[in-house]
């Protein structure tokens, strides 16, 4: 039978603390739902935007982590730690500051695309194991085993600077390390510096504006968190859509038939690499591509 309830995505402000899994956990017994994931990791300390995909809305969840991301971070210089965060053991000290030019100067270095390495304290897989797990079994093998990856900062200003911390706003790309931007900041500097603070405050199209505290997420009814899901017809709007002529053809795209123009309302002149596909009510009912036979879409995903 096609489920009904609960679909979508619960937008979490998570506050700092619990992991990005124990939030999925809460949502989980608070919806009871046990269908559920979210769309990009957050540290323990990070607070902020943590989108969770409720039943259906997982077979999405590729396609959400990928999206940008944005965070305000609060870094201290002055100081390095083994997981480039305050939370971490510190591995060297520096009683040198820099002055403001000197830091807009070193700023400057990090906006745009280049090769960034994951801090040895994350979860990225590295051959099969977690980045943290081999840590653990010692620092410098897994040093050499992480591969830098390349990464867009597409916004990175300074908000504010007293001489100590600085407070940064950014928007970046899905696999970008804020506590690697820390490090390599301090580095470039010549004093070292260390994560302090870090509250994500978007994740693809999903902002603030739109999150449940988490204590909302812990204290609401089931029916109250449900009614917050964002539902699917809003999901991956910055993608191309075209809508489906009849219920039919989900259940064609169902069996693996390629929707050809004539089966869509308004075909587009040109398929881009994916598309929205809509029902005839308008909701978003899977995503296809380009199928065998020119001019028509394979369904890719269905969610209906």
């Amino acid at each position: 039978m096609k489920p009904t309830f609960p679909d979508g995505v619960l937008v979490v402000d998570k506050t700092e603390g619990p992991t990005s899994h124990d939030v999925v956990t809460f949502a989980r017994r608070a919806l009871g739902v046990s269908r559920i994931g979210h769309t990009g990791t957050l540290d323990p300390m990070a607070t902020g935007v943590l989108p969770l995909v409720v039943g259906r809305a997982t077979r999405l969840a590729q396609f959400l982590t990928a999206s940008d991301k944005s965070y305000e971070a609060t870094i201290a210089f002055g100081r390095t730690t083994d997981t480039h965060d305050a939370a971490g053991t510190i591995t060297s000290s520096c009683d040198r500051r820099p002055a403001r030019e000197q830091l807009e100067s070193a700023i400057e270095k990090f906006r745009g695309t280049f090769d960034q390495t994951p801090p040895v304290y994350s979860a990225k897989n590295i051959e099969g194991e977690r980045s943290y797990e081999l840590a653990r079994k010692g620092k410098a093998a897994t040093m050499q085993r992480a591969r830098a990856v390349s990464v867009t900062v597409k916004r990175l200003e300074l908000v504010s600077f007293d001489g100590e911390t600085a407070r940064l706003d950014m928007q970046v790309t899905a696999g970008f390390y804020v506590r690697a931007l820390a490090h390599d900041l301090g580095e470039a500097l010549g004093c070292g510096a260390v994560l302090i603070a870090l509250r994500r405050t978007k994740s693809g199209q999903f902002g603030l504006d739109r999150a449940v505290p988490l204590a909302d997420v812990l204290q609401s009814s089931r029916d109250a968190l449900g009614s917050r899901l964002v539902p699917f017809r809003e999901l991956l709007t910055d993608l191309p859509a075209v809508t489906l002529r009849s219920t039919s053809q989900l259940e064609r795209l169902k069996n693996g038939v390629e929707m050809a123009p004539g089966d869509l309302i308004a075909p587009l002149p040109a398929l881009p690499p994916i598309v929205r596909l809509l029902g005839p009510d308008g909701d978003l009912v899977g995503l296809a591509k380009p199928g065998k036979t020119a001019g028509n879409l394979h369904g890719w995903v269905v969610l209906g």
